[in-house]
């Protein structure tokens, strides 16, 4: 579990995010991300919607293992991120951490990516610059 100083909640925040943010997607989640220039620190939130299991038991245990993910690949979160992981399947209950681990660590390099690549004014790149 990452520590509470990297955890964010809040309908303003995540609706901040969604807005502004850019994504990056794996195949079994889904990353908004923006930068905030108001903190030194990432922050990170994982949304479990009722959509990917009816039971609350499944998806705590899908949001720690994400959180977990998130704390042991901290090292590569440069800047100060705001972090929206949205779980898309089930399966993040049931996979194994390394594989988790792996998933998680992939979307944060997307995300290092598009922060070191230009800015793009064509639309059809997704990365506007206003």
């Amino acid at each position: 579990m990452i520590s509470r100083l990297h955890r964010f909640h809040g309908h303003n925040s995540l609706s901040f995010v969604y807005r502004q943010g850019q994504t990056a997607r794996g195949p079994q989640l889904l990353l908004k991300f923006a930068p905030n220039t108001r903190r030194k620190t990432y922050r990170a939130a994982v949304v479990v919607s009722r959509k990917v299991n009816k039971s609350a038991v499944v998806r705590n245990r899908i949001r720690r293992r994400v959180y977990e993910a998130v704390r042991q690949n901290e090292a590569t979160i440069q800047g100060p991120y705001d972090l929206v992981f949205t779980a898309l399947d089930a399966q993040l209950a049931d996979i194994g951490a390394d594989e988790l681990h792996e998933l998680v660590g992939n979307l944060l390099q997307k995300v290092r990516r598009s922060a070191s690549a230009p800015p793009s004014n064509d639309p059809r790149d997704g990365r506007s610059v206003v």
